[in-house]
């Protein structure tokens, strides 16, 4: 047994899949104003996310672990085929625009996921911000076809071009955090601790955006 397990467990108790907002998405109980709404507000973390990356990249000594943020990094901004803008085609395909997704303020709890990313990846150096990048990106193949599963069953949407912000993450995420793991492994043990509660904050932030949505646009399926 390694010590990522514990980064592993920390993802098992704060799984995004287990928050209210997704299981309602798995279950077909969201309205589509309510997927509206999360579009606008999770664009923000798939925006900001490359710089969370650049961040990282740049505090990094290891040319191997630079390396592989490097190509991370290409996978989310190059071209036009560009995360942020596999988003913006997701939320055209659920009604509403990208000038919509772009113009919406973010709620505190969206800011405040913005802020704790953004504080692990330019303060804590980069061994924990990597473990941070680890612990959602090890989340999103599972996260992504449960929603790709959810608009097709539910929803009635299964436009290629719609779902491929998340067709795409069922498999370079899952590459991503295979890569990630194994140089997380030659962590130092002094970088250890820091790391695994840096996971969780991590996480812990992600599903406060969520409980911020759900707040704001579907109130019914709190627990």
């Amino acid at each position: 047994m390694t010590w990522t397990t514990r980064i592993d467990e920390v993802v098992s108790e704060q799984h995004l899949l287990k928050h209210p907002f997704y299981t309602a998405w798995t279950e077909g109980k969201l309205t589509v104003p309510a997927l509206r709404g999360y579009a606008a507000q999770y664009y923000k973390h798939v925006a900001a996310f490359p710089r969370y990356l650049s961040a990282i990249h740049a505090q990094t000594p290891d040319l191997e672990t630079r390396q592989y943020l490097l190509e991370n990094l290409i996978d989310e901004e190059r071209g036009a085929e560009n995360h942020p803008e596999l988003w913006l085609r997701f939320a055209e395909g659920i009604g509403t625009t990208r000038e919509a997704v772009r113009g919406a303020a973010p709620l505190s709890e969206t800011s405040a996921c913005d802020v704790t990313y953004r504080e692990i990846a330019s303060a804590r150096g980069p061994l924990v911000g990597l473990a941070a990048l680890y612990a959602y990106e090890s989340m999103v193949p599972a996260v992504s076809e449960s929603k790709i599963e959810g608009l097709k069953l539910h929803y009635g949407i299964d436009d290629p071009e719609t779902l491929r912000f998340f067709s795409v993450h069922l498999e370079v995420d899952q590459w991503h955090a295979e890569v990630a793991r194994r140089l997380l492994e030659q962590a130092p043990a002094s970088e250890q601790d820091a790391s695994v509660a840096a996971a969780g904050e991590a996480l812990g932030a992600l599903n406060g955006l969520l409980d911020g949505v759900v707040d704001a646009y579907c109130p019914e399926v709190a627990a």
